[in-house]
């Protein structure tokens, strides 16, 4: 029974000692970036011995893994589940929206370092990849309540794709000074103006 219990001890300290590891990287990675991070700044972040972070993170990708699995259960994103309740297109779209760009307001500085940081390093960039295509669905769902025909929903879902992108949102927001409210209606307007024109109208192209 005392080997047994000695035994959960150390199984126990040994995982606080990863979730402090875990920690650290995930403030390093928001406060100076993935590219930035050295295991030197993590040990001491950690209170542990570099030796000890390469015992629980051999390599950066396992890092990498880790950081954004307990980053995103800190700050999942928004579920786009209620969002398919609204019948309305423009209500729904206003929605989706709206918590989207919350969330990118809450999260911005982890979003612009990984992002600044995957285009440098592969291991990172594996991991990004598939995220930010998971996130592109949100699009589907957003025009989803638009009945129009399929070449012209070709273009609203390009629309709605740039509308969600954290890009997006930083160019409105930081570059153009806009207030979140202010940067949900203008996509919302522009959208809702591209599925009320038909492909080839030419009131809607300007042509005449």
């Amino acid at each position: 029974m005392a080997r047994k219990y000695e035994l959960k001890k150390r199984a126990k300290k040994q995982e606080e000692t990863r979730q402090r590891i875990v920690e650290a990287i995930v403030d390093l990675h928001e406060e100076v970036g993935p590219a930035n991070t050295t295991i030197k700044g993590v040990a001491e972040r950690a209170g542990v011995q570099r030796l000890t972070v390469y015992r629980h993170f051999p390599d950066e990708r396992s890092m990498f893994e880790a950081c954004s699995a307990h980053f995103m259960e800190k700050h999942p994103a928004p579920d786009p589940s209620p969002w398919m309740e609204i019948n309305d297109p423009v209500q729904r779209l206003r929605t989706g929206l709206t918590e989207l760009y919350d969330y990118y307001a809450r999260t911005e500085r982890m979003n612009a370092n990984v992002l600044r940081d995957a285009a440098k390093i592969p291991e990172l960039f594996e991991i990004v990849e598939p995220i930010e295509k998971a996130m592109q669905q949100y699009a589907l769902v957003l025009i989803e309540p638009w009945d129009m025909p399929e070449q012209d929903r070709h273009y609203l879902h390009a629309a709605a794709v740039h509308a969600i992108l954290f890009t997006t949102w930083q160019s409105l927001i930081r570059e153009q000074g806009m207030n979140q409210s202010d940067a949900v209606e203008l996509m919302v307007r522009i959208i809702t103006c591209l599925a009320s024109c038909p492909a080839g109208d030419a009131s809607c192209s300007g042509q005449t």
